[in-house]
C-alpha cells in the first residue's frame, strides 16, 4: 500500500515535463508511460492493462483512475474489464499518445523535444508541470488509498470465492 500511493504520488510530484518515448507492448503499467506530459509511441508501440482483471487482480492501483480519465469512463472501464489492447495509430486517435513514430525515430524525437522544453526557464516548466499535473494529483489523491485497499482485499480474498468443482 505504501509503495503503490509512492510510486505515484512521486511521479506526480516530479517537478519538470516527463516525456515517454514507448517502443514496443506496453502491457503492463502501461499508465506510467501515459502519466508522463508527452508520450510518443513507435508504431509498434500497444496498451494494456494485463496485471489486473485479465490476471485476476482488482485494478485499484492508479489504473482506475488514469484509463477511465484518458478514454472516458466506458471505455475505460472496458479497457480495464477485458485486457483490451489499444494499437498506437488508435492510441493516437484517442488522445493517449501524441505522436507515432517509425522506431527510429521515436528517441531522436523525444530528445529533441527534451532539448526544446530544456531551453525554457526553469520557473516556468516548474509552474507548467504543477499546473499540468494538479487534476492527476487530486483524482489519485482522491481514489488511490481505497482502489490499493480494495486490490489487496480482493487478493487476500480471492481463494474462498474460488467457483466449486463441476458436478
Amino acid at each position: 500500500h505504501r509503495e503503490g500511493l509512492a510510486l505515484l504520488t512521486n511521479l506526480l510530484a516530479i517537478p519538470v515535463p516527463m516525456i515517454a518515448a514507448v517502443n514496443g507492448p506496453a502491457l503492463i503499467h502501461a499508465e506510467l508511460a501515459v502519466l508522463c506530459d508527452i508520450v510518443l509511441a513507435s508504431e509498434t508501440a500497444e496498451f494494456a492493462d494485463l496485471a489486473h482483471v485479465p490476471g485476476g487482480a482488482v485494478p485499484g492501483d492508479g489504473v482506475h483512475t488514469v484509463w477511465p480519465m484518458l478514454l472516458g469512463p466506458n471505455r475505460g472501464r472496458y479497457f480495464l474489464l477485458t485486457g483490451e489492447r489499444i494499437g498506437a495509430a488508435e492510441a493516437k486517435q484517442l488522445g493517449v499518445v501524441g505522436e507515432v513514430l517509425p522506431a527510429a525515430e521515436l528517441l531522436p524525437r523525444a530528445q529533441a523535444l527534451g532539448a526544446q522544453l530544456a531551453k525554457l526557464p526553469l520557473p516556468v516548466l516548474r509552474y507548467t508541470r504543477q499546473v499540468l499535473v494538479h487534476d492527476l494529483r487530486c483524482r489519485m489523491m482522491n481514489g488511490l488509498g481505497s482502489g490499493l485497499a480494495h486490490e489487496a482485499l480482493a487478493s487476500l480474498t480471492a481463494a474462498a470465492f474460488v467457483a466449486p468443482p463441476a458436478a
